[in-house]
């Protein structure tokens, strides 16, 4: 009879992890020590996946809010700046910004809108028909969106964020000017010099605005990818995938990931004799329906992943060949041609209308967000997370 159980993920718990901590042997020991509790078997083609905070925390990757405006300051001069779509965060952005404009003596903030890039609104699309504002078009200064909007909170910080951020900028010692565009090249009309801080468009945002005559154009990805007196980096990142760690201070996105899954890979290998993938996740890439919130902030789910997690899946439609190819028959008639036609297909089922519907992801994003959504964000307790019967099908036995 067939396996009755599926695709299965674990929490699983650890030690709070320390900087310089041996997060190979840790994570290793913490999911031998679940199986041996749990009573599940490390088998071949298991998942085991730690999340990025983990990794950096070991790693020590952490940088002051004065290691960023030095390094700010050393790329524009200590002048004037344009900080350009940045996304409205306590925790990712907040710190980031105080040390931005404390290594500038202007910052011209320009807010992309009705949401910044990953849904957090600062008004509403009803809102901006309601006053008749072409969010593709129109830019507005900090007068005439208070004119028009007023004072809008985020529905689940209680926070105005243009308020909030300007507040921060003019704490630490800059002026403050804020604009409310979609373009990029709108910022080019009050400065030259841009910092762009949008996370999976920066690319283009760079180009466009290169192309357009600025003079300077850094993004958060390429700031801190060297250590500055000291400091934590990403030579890949910057501060892109940063999270508040105090006040004063940002944990970075970890570098160096790939040594480290192999290395969990080797140990379980060893110790268990099954070859079990291993991956560094961080944030899921999926959008809440309620909140429109796009939950990547991070610049990828998976910085770091053995090479049996590389590639998308390669599935049929299983209530599609039920209901066409199928359809006449039923009970263990129709078992057994969906499991042959299951043996049958081939490595590359694209066009294939037998396909149609699957999820066309990256296996890493698809496990990352299952990962994260079984971490969660909180005091769970689970950094690490193992997944069973992600690469079986209707036919495992």
């Amino acid at each position: 009879m067939s396996r009755m159980v599926g695709t299965v993920s674990r929490g699983i718990r650890a030690p709070i992890i320390r900087r310089g901590d041996d997060l190979a042997a840790i994570v290793t020991d913490s999911v031998l020590a679940a199986a041996a509790d749990d009573g599940f078997e490390i088998r071949d083609r298991d998942i085991v996946a730690m999340t990025e905070a983990i990794v950096a925390r070991a790693q020590g990757n952490y940088a002051t809010v004065d290691d960023i405006a030095k390094d700010v300051h050393a790329k524009f001069g200590g002048e004037e700046v344009g900080v350009i779509f940045p996304i409205l965060s306590r925790n990712r952005f907040a710190i980031c910004l105080r040390g931005i404009a404390k290594g500038a003596k202007k910052v011209v903030l320009m807010l992309s809108y009705p949401s910044d890039e990953v849904g957090n609104h600062l008004l509403s699309l009803d809102a901006l028909d309601e006053k008749g504002i072409d969010p593709y078009k129109d830019v507005l200064d900090l007068k005439t969106y208070r004119a028009l909007f007023g004072y809008e909170k985020h529905r689940f910080t209680g926070v105005d964020y243009v308020e909030y951020y300007e507040s921060l900028i003019r704490e630490s010692g800059a002026d403050c000017e804020i604009v409310f565009a979609n373009d990029p090249r709108a910022v080019l009309a009050y400065t030259k010099n841009v910092l762009c801080c949008d996370i999976h468009t920066r690319a283009r945002t760079k180009r466009l605005l290169k192309a357009a005559g600025a003079a300077k154009v850094f993004g958060l990805d390429e700031i801190l990818t060297a250590p500055v007196d000291g400091s934590g980096y990403n030579e890949s990142y910057g501060l892109l995938g940063s999270n508040k760690a105090t006040e004063e201070q940002v944990k970075l996105f970890p570098r160096d990931c790939q040594t480290l899954v192999e290395d969990i890979q080797d140990r379980l290998l060893q110790r268990t004799g099954k070859h079990v993938e291993v991956m560094v996740y961080g944030d899921g890439a999926f959008k809440d329906p309620v909140g429109k919130i796009w939950e990547l902030a991070d610049p990828v789910v998976a910085p770091a992943y053995t090479s049996g997690l590389e590639g998308t899946p390669n599935e049929l439609k299983l209530k599609y060949l039920a209901d066409n190819d199928f359809a006449h028959l039923s009970g263990d008639a129709l078992k057994e041609a969906i499991k042959e036609q299951i043996h049958k297909k081939d490595g590359d089922l694209v066009g294939n209308m037998a396909s149609e519907g699957t999820t066309p992801r990256r296996l890493t994003d698809l496990i990352g967000s299952l990962c994260d959504l079984t971490s969660g964000s909180g005091d769970k307790g689970t950094p690490i997370v193992y997944i069973q019967g992600y690469f079986d099908n209707y036919t495992a036995e």
